[in-house]
């Protein structure tokens, strides 16, 4: 039985990595912890769960595997160093940090205290996903040559939390969103990314804040030669999660044509020498970040501990590029 404490939850993903704990037989959530009256009522109301009034501080003295952390963006990566530095694991919504300073502590004490970092990366266990997977693992397209996704996510300021506006609180729309399709293009193809060309930030849609950056895109280069090309704005409606565009990857390839999407449980091939498309279901996932943390701390292994900094480090690289930096 491994025994987590979720710390912060100011921002609504890690609502999710509640549930599903609630669920896990081999999980017992020892106690919640939040700072802020507002986001505590709120998940007393909509979760049940129960808050301490100790603090963060208090129960990492205790006996505690794994810290879940979904506090404001600027505030996670102190808050996961202090974790390290008590001997606790981590499961961390993304962004785990927003600076290049965090992530060298938290990789170099990860390292040195054998301690895992997962990360809530929940696109890898879409059905559309898994199959896409299983077509790269068969190789029936050859190499993969150049590779597009688009992530856009709306503004929607009427449920944002408005620190996402505060001043280093964010740390860029590239380290916010990007990190989701560079650990799947990393997770799918075993490529990853070699250098970047090109990558730009802008105001476009937040109006109310001219002077946060809500469009990203970028250009680079994988370790193979293959392009890379993504956009992750906050330029969509708000009827965005329901949309084809969400989350859609073009995976080109020598022999043809990957693509899937968010909100499909379909892949689709368009291959050298066929007519028409083919149509490949993706089975139902039978785990997810949870079940890799915890296999992770049991077998002492680290490669999602690794592939979640490896994706963190791409993401604050590029958001550097844009910074100009």
């Amino acid at each position: 039985m491994l025994k987590i404490l979720f710390a912060g939850f100011r921002h609504r993903h890690i609502w999710d990595l509640y549930k599903k704990a609630v669920n896990k037989k081999d999980i017992q959530i020892i106690a919640c912890v939040e700072p802020y009256a507002q986001a505590r009522a709120i998940a007393e109301q909509t979760l049940g769960a129960k808050f301490d009034n100790r603090g963060y501080d208090y129960w990492l003295e205790q006996d505690i595997d794994i810290v879940a952390i979904g506090s404001r963006y600027g505030e996670r990566g102190g808050m996961i160093i202090k974790a390290l530095n008590a001997k606790k694991h981590i499961i961390s919504d993304k962004p785990i940090c927003i600076t290049k300073e965090e992530l060298e502590q938290i990789s170099e004490l990860s390292q040195k205290r054998n301690l895992k970092i997962g990360c809530m990366f929940d696109l890898r266990y879409l059905p559309s996903t898994l199959a896409a997977k299983q077509v790269l693992r068969d190789g029936l397209l050859g190499e993969v040559r150049n590779i597009s996704f688009f992530g856009q996510h709306c503004i929607d300021y009427a449920n944002r939390p408005s620190w996402y506006f505060e001043k280093g609180m964010h740390g860029g729309t590239i380290n916010d969103l990007a990190i989701h399709g560079l650990d799947l293009v990393s997770e799918l193809t075993g490529l990853t990314v070699a250098k970047t060309h090109a990558a730009r930030t802008w105001n476009a849609y937040a109006y109310k804040n001219p002077d946060f950056k809500d469009c990203a895109i970028f250009m680079s280069e994988l370790n193979n030669g293959a392009g890379l090309l993504a956009d992750i704005s906050y330029s969509a409606p708000s009827q965005v999660f329901s949309m084809p565009t969400y989350w859609d990857f073009k995976i080109w390839c020598e022999k043809g044509l990957l693509t899937f999407n968010a909100v499909d449980e379909t892949a689709y091939i368009y291959q050298e020498g066929h007519t028409g498309v083919q149509k490949i279901v993706g089975p139902k996932p039978q785990t997810d970040y949870i079940d890799d943390i915890a296999l992770e701390i049991k077998n002492n292994t680290d490669t999602f501990t690794k592939s979640v900094l490896k994706a963190t480090r791409q993401a604050l690289d590029i958001q550097e590029l844009a910074n100009g930096k």
